[in-house]
C-alpha cells in the first residue's frame, strides 16, 4: 500500500513539473507574410490602417503577432521569388497587395490562405471562384470591375485637362475590356476614343504609342488588366516620352511613375483586411469568407509625372485628390 502511494505521489509530482515546464514555454504567435509590389515608403498609410484593424482586434505586431514584409520595390519579377520565401518560411497567412502579389502568391501555394487587397475583378482574373464562396485559399477585398469606374476616370481625366478630345486606350489580348461604357462617357464629354490594338508584347505596345502618335492622341486611358499591369512599366514610360496625360486603372501604375489613378481607398480595404486576418487565424477557412467589395475610393495625382510632360493639372482636380504625389 505504501508502495501504491508512493507511487500516486511521484506521478502527481511529475504532472505538476511538467504543467510548470509546459507553462514556461513561449507561446508560439501567428505570423503573417505581407506581399506587395511597391516600397515600404509608399505604403505607409495602408500599413497604419491595417496595423489599426489588427489592434482593433487585439493583435499587436512584436507582441501576439509577427509579419514578415516582402516589398517588390517597383520589380514584378521580384515577386515570385518574394512569395516562394514566405511559403519556406511557413507563415500562417499571406497578406497579398495588389493584383501582381496576388497572383504571384496564388501561384506558389495551394494551402497557405492567402488574403488579398486591391484585386479588381476576383473572378475575371481566377482568384476565387465566385464573390460570395471563393472556394479556394484565397479571399479578400477587391476593387469594383473596370467596367463600373470607366465612365468616372474618363470623367476625371477631362476634368484636369479640360482641353483633351482625342484619348487613346490601351486594350490588350485579354478581352477583359469592354468599351461600351468608355464610349458612352466619352459621347457625353465630347471625347473622341481611339481604341488600340489588342496588346501583349513590348514591341506592340511601342507600335500602339506610335499609332496614337499618328492619330493626334492629346490623352491616355490605360484600364487595369493584367497584360497592362504586367507592363506597366512600358506604359507609363510610353506615356511619358510621348506627353500624353494620362488615367489609370490602379494606383499601381502611379506607383510606376504615372500620373493619375482613381480606385478604391485602399487605408479603408486594408483596414478591413485585419477582420479577414482575424478570422482566419480563428479558423474560418478562406473558401468560407466571401469577397468585399469597396465602399470607398481615392484619386491619386502624382504632380512628378505631371512636371515630366510640363502639364498642369487643374487646381479644383488637384484639391479633390485624396493622395498627391509631389
Amino acid at each position: 500500500m505504501k508502495i501504491l502511494y508512493l507511487c500516486i505521489s511521484i506521478g502527481a509530482l511529475l504532472i505538476a513539473l511538467y504543467s510548470r515546464l509546459d507553462a514556461q514555454q513561449p507561446t508560439k504567435i501567428p505570423r503573417i507574410g505581407f506581399l506587395a509590389f511597391g516600397s515600404s515608403s509608399g505604403a505607409s498609410s495602408s500599413l497604419e490602417a491595417f496595423r489599426k484593424g489588427l489592434g482593433e482586434k487585439g493583435y499587436v505586431e512584436g507582441r501576439n503577432l509577427s509579419i514578415e514584409y516582402k516589398w517588390a520595390e517597383g520589380q514584378q519579377d521580384h515577386l515570385p521569388g518574394l512569395a516562394s520565401d514566405l511559403v519556406r518560411s511557413k507563415v500562417n497567412i499571406i497578406m497579398a497587395s495588389g493584383m501582381s502579389a496576388v497572383l504571384a502568391a496564388k501561384n506558389v501555394t495551394k494551402t497557405i490562405p492567402i488574403v488579398f487587397v486591391g484585386a479588381a475583378d476576383p473572378i475575371a482574373w481566377g482568384l476565387v471562384a465566385s464573390l460570395a464562396h471563393p472556394g479556394g485559399n484565397v479571399t479578400g477585398l477587391s476593387e469594383l470591375p473596370g467596367r463600373e469606374l470607366e465612365g468616372k476616370r474618363l470623367e476625371l481625366l477631362k476634368e484636369a485637362f479640360p482641353r483633351i478630345s482625342r484619348v487613346a486606350v490601351v486594350l490588350d489580348s485579354t478581352g477583359r475590356v469592354d468599351p461600351s461604357p468608355l464610349q458612352s462617357a466619352a459621347r457625353a464629354l465630347g471625347i473622341t476614343l481611339l481604341l488600340s490594338d489588342e496588346t501583349v508584347k513590348p514591341e506592340e505596345f511601342r507600335s500602339a504609342f506610335a499609332a496614337m502618335t499618328r492619330e493626334n492622341a492629346d490623352a491616355l486611358y490605360a484600364p487595369q488588366t493584367p497584360i497592362n499591369v504586367r507592363h506597366r512599366n512600358l506604359i507609363v514610360e510610353l506615356a511619358t516620352k510621348h506627353r500624353l496625360p494620362a488615367m489609370y486603372g490602379s494606383s499601381e501604375f502611379v506607383e510606376a511613375g504615372g500620373l493619375m489613378s482613381y480606385g478604391a481607398h485602399f487605408s479603408d480595404l486594408f483596414l478591413r483586411a485585419a477582420v479577414y486576418v482575424d478570422k482566419i487565424l480563428k479558423g474560418t477557412k478562406p473558401a468560407d469568407l466571401p469577397v468585399e467589395q469597396p465602399t470607398k475610393f481615392e484619386l491619386i495625382i502624382s504632380l512628378q509625372a505631371a512636371k515630366k510632360i510640363q502639364a498642369t493639372v487643374r487646381p479644383e482636380v488637384l484639391a479633390r485628390a485624396d493622395r498627391v504625389i509631389k
